[in-house]
């Protein structure tokens, strides 16, 4: 049973960059003002 520590570890890393790659999407996103999120107000 000295498989299952690895694998949480392997979990942990995974759920981390995820989480850091969703940050810098979002900051990415932010930056770029010039699209519009909601093209339906637009009359």
């Amino acid at each position: 049973m000295k498989r299952k520590p690895d694998l949480l570890w392997v979990l942990v890393i995974l759920f981390g960059l995820g989480v850091v790659t969703t940050g810098y999407t979002q900051s990415q996103w932010e930056r770029q003002g010039d699209m519009p999120v909601n093209h339906s107000a637009q009359p």
